[in-house]
């Protein structure tokens, strides 16, 4: 379980981020939406330890995650390129993340394979290194980096940008299936409304830093979002 107490974010004078409590359940698939600047990708952030709090906490498992280290063999990310290793080939890349996570060489191709028809034969094998890919095969072998080894919680940001619509169909289905089959924690954050509602059961709308609705998933959801946004 993901648990942020009394926590705040603030640059200067601007407070960017004031969650009182959040939890985020084990085995739940969570949406995280907002307009730009909302702090969504700051929250984000502060789950992985990579800014520091002004006020409040943040605990994986009761674990708080800028007081140790130990919720991070637990946890995987992809929230922007900077997450890759720019001058490693993807395969390289891979590698290095599951020798991080204890997967072997083997076991890294045999998880590569199922991601044949997402990769579409333009990342593996072409000896190109990562900053060289276009965004869209960046993200791709970011995604598929952060699920080496399936940890407990997967984080992405943004997901679905940059991705052609046949690649965000098949993440969508592959979302799905880590909740349900594997029992992950996933947390997506996204602007895409339709996106964010197929695949999560749960989500939260941040307003200027501020959870303004904590939602269970429905048929009626996106039409709910819709009317918020379009406000």
């Amino acid at each position: 379980m993901i648990k942020a107490t009394e926590l705040t974010k603030k640059y200067g004078k601007e407070q960017v981020l004031n969650i009182s409590e959040l939890q985020i359940f084990k085995g739940e698939s969570f949406g995280l939406v907002g307009n730009n600047g909302a702090g969504k990708t700051t929250f984000f952030n502060l789950i992985l330890d990579l800014i520091n709090p002004t006020t409040g906490k943040i605990t994986i498992n009761n674990i708080q995650v800028n007081k140790s280290e130990d919720w991070k063999p637990l946890t995987a990310a992809f929230i922007d390129e900077s997450f890759l290793v720019g001058y490693l080939t993807p395969e390289e890349y891979f590698y290095f993340i599951g020798d991080l996570r204890g997967v072997s060489k083997n076991e890294v191709d045999t998880f590569l394979a199922q991601f044949k028809e997402i990769f579409n034969d333009e990342i593996l094998g072409k000896k190109k290194y990562l900053r060289d890919l276009s965004k869209g095969n960046q993200k791709k072998a970011g995604i598929v980096a952060a699920l080496i080894g399936l940890p407990d919680v997967i984080i992405l940001d943004e997901p679905f940008a940059n991705l052609d619509p046949t690649t965000q169909i098949r993440l969508k289905k592959m979302l799905k299936e880590l909740v349900k089959d594997k029992h992950k924690t996933v947390l997506i954050s996204s602007h895409d409304l339709l996106h964010v509602t197929e695949v999560c059961e749960r989500i939260v709308v941040l307003d200027k830093g501020n959870v303004v609705k904590d939602i269970k998933t429905s048929a009626a959801t996106l039409k709910e979002l819709e009317n918020y946004f379009a406000v």
